[in-house]
């Protein structure tokens, strides 16, 4: 059985719809910047007919050392937010730290995100849920997927069903994650819609010393493969020259290059839907 069909904002993911991405760079910098990665990963999943939710941070408040760029703050990140959204049509998530937070990114965007590090806050995952908006739940790097039930039914208690997890990789020693892809199947079993991160996936934390690293050239590898576990959607940051992006530049793709790989992605997810349709012999 799929899963429930969530809504964020329009944009449909689970359900029988098509593979979702949720895209943009990894915090705010700049209304100008956002503004242009936004209209162009909207030609190119228009192009490609993709539903395309848009995702950026107002804060990074996990940067590895102190003197890490973490973004405009909220107040001016939410007005970036609000205006980009205004001037696309696109749905936009974005992440919130403190259950403080909580109300004032919700109206401003159509999903919040609950980080990897704070997936078992009750408080927060209380106050997310009871937002009304869509909700998107990080599993935490040290959570089995056999444990994500007791995230899930905090969300849910709120009687907001609107819930996303995704999955972005498991500690794996000092400095490394490993994606087991049994855990998509295991979550989707929920009765809820599951995201593959294919760019945090790649992360080495804490692996650059002040930073962390990435090993971005695997994106491709495991968005496919996680595209083939049967995900409903496909969370990725994006950067014109990830070279000089001021967070997790190791891990982002190049937009330049988003298309090729989308297009694949399209494929193996048609070809897994067309799979799923025919008849046992």
């Amino acid at each position: 059985m799929p899963p429930r069909e969530v809504l964020v904002g329009s944009v449909p993911i689970g359900g029988t719809t098509p593979l979702a991405l949720i895209a943009g760079p990894c915090v705010i910098e700049g209304e100008e910047h956002l503004l242009g990665v936004a209209e162009e990963l909207q030609e190119i999943c228009g192009r490609l007919r993709i539903p395309l939710v848009l995702k950026s941070s107002y804060d990074k408040a996990n940067r590895t050392a102190l003197e890490s760029f973490r973004g405009p703050g909220m107040e001016r990140g939410l007005e970036v937010l609000g205006r980009v959204k205004e001037k696309t049509g696109l749905p936009v998530l974005t992440d919130v730290h403190e259950v403080a937070q909580v109300a004032s990114a919700a109206e401003v965007v159509d999903a919040l995100q609950v980080p990897a590090f704070l997936c078992r806050q009750t408080d927060l995952l209380l106050a997310v849920g009871q937002s009304g908006r869509a909700v998107n739940v990080k599993k935490g790097q040290f959570l089995s997927p056999g444990e994500v039930p007791w995230v899930v039914e905090k969300v849910v208690s709120t009687g907001n069903h609107r819930l996303l997890i995704t999955e972005r990789g498991t500690s794996f020693g000092y400095n490394n994650l490993v994606v087991d892809m049994r855990t998509l199947p295991i979550i989707r079993a929920l009765g809820y819609p599951v995201v593959f991160d294919a760019t945090h996936s790649l992360q080495l934390p804490g692996g650059a010393g002040a930073a962390s690293g990435g090993l971005r050239e695997y994106i491709p590898h495991l968005a496919r493969a996680a595209v083939a576990a049967g995900c409903d959607a496909i969370f990725m940051e994006v950067h014109p020259d990830p070279g000089r992006a001021p967070s997790d530049g190791t891990t982002m793709w190049p937009l330049g290059e988003l298309e090729r790989l989308l297009r694949q992605l399209v494929r193996v997810a048609t070809a897994i839907r067309e799979g799923d349709s025919r008849p046992t012999p």
